[in-house]
């Protein structure tokens, strides 16, 4: 589902580059906005440019789509569900299923 919330847009900016560990003057620089330009994205407060959502997501090592689109519930209740069945398994059952998982996500480029 395509997100229009740009409050929601700059919330997922703002986890992924805490997960990434830079500052927003980082990302800012690297994608050649002023510090206070990309401050007012995460902020929502800025209507992007397809431009500027491009360089930024170059800068995250992300895509457009994990940007500017949410998954369903139910996806997200398949993935954490799938997760916590992962945890419960041995490391070699770990192993084959990412292993899997790795074959079949190499298949879609």
């Amino acid at each position: 589902m395509l997100i229009f919330d740009f409050h929601t847009i700059g919330d997922k900016l703002h986890a992924i580059r805490k997960r990434m560990g830079y500052t927003q003057a980082e990302v800012a620089e690297a994608a050649g906005l002023a510090d206070r330009t990309y401050a007012d994205i995460e902020r929502g407060n800025v209507n992007m440019r397809i431009e500027t959502i491009l360089r930024i997501c170059e800068v995250l090592h992300v895509t457009p789509d994990e940007i500017l689109t949410e998954n369903s519930p139910s996806v997200t209740a398949r993935q954490t569900e799938l997760l916590t069945r992962l945890d419960a398994c041995s490391p070699k059952d770990k192993e084959t299923a990412l292993s899997l998982l790795a074959v079949y996500l190499q298949s879609l480029d």
